[in-house]
């Protein structure tokens, strides 16, 4: 979690992160069955749009031996029409169990991707490559490896609706308008 994310950018400029994608807005749709079963075995399938639309498919997370990052298949395919999607998602059996928005700018810092994710409850940097590139890369950007979180949002999203009772489940900006909730309440 990035307190400032001004702040953030400009030390990422200055490390040598371009931008690669301005900051956009993401509606995230995660689909399951009518049991969960996906969820269950710590699967997702998520129709996410953007200025495209893509169904994105992540296998449980797993572990190359002492890997110290979260390492888990992903199958991404760009489709033409959201609704269309949602539609065809909901004839094979799955159902929409939950809604996510963020505001997203994603950067290239050497062989890293590096996003700025601006969530309803705080904002986040997140790293994606190779296990050694992504700990180089904490190094240059001067983030503590100690206080990397390796859970998603919506864990992070689960944990705060117990911690505050929350009546909701979708992690919209609209759910959390006025709310004085911030992921920072269950972090260590």
């Amino acid at each position: 979690m990035v307190s400032n994310l001004a702040v953030f950018r400009e030390t990422l400029q200055a490390a040598g992160g371009r931008l690669v994608r301005p900051r956009v807005y993401e509606r995230n749709v995660r689909y399951d069955t009518d049991k969960d079963r996906l969820r269950r075995r710590d699967e997702l399938l998520r129709l996410r749009q953007d200025t495209m639309v893509r169904l994105t498919f992540k296998g449980m997370a797993w572990s190359a031996g002492q890997s110290e990052v979260k390492v888990r298949e992903e199958i991404e395919i760009e489709v033409d029409d959201f609704d269309r999607a949602a539609a065809l998602i909901g004839r094979l059996g799955f159902e929409p169990k939950q809604v996510y928005e963020k505001y997203r700018e994603t950067f290239q810092l050497s062989e890293v991707e590096v996003v700025l994710d601006e969530m309803p409850f705080g904002n986040f940097v997140e790293l994606e490559g190779e296990e050694e590139a992504i700990k180089a890369a904490a190094v240059r950007l001067e983030l503590d490896w100690n206080r990397r979180i390796v859970t998603n949002y919506l864990e992070l999203m689960g944990r705060l609706k117990a911690y505050h009772s929350l009546p909701f489940d979708d992690l919209t900006f609209a759910n959390f308008k006025d709310l004085p909730v911030s992921a920072a309440d269950i972090l260590p």
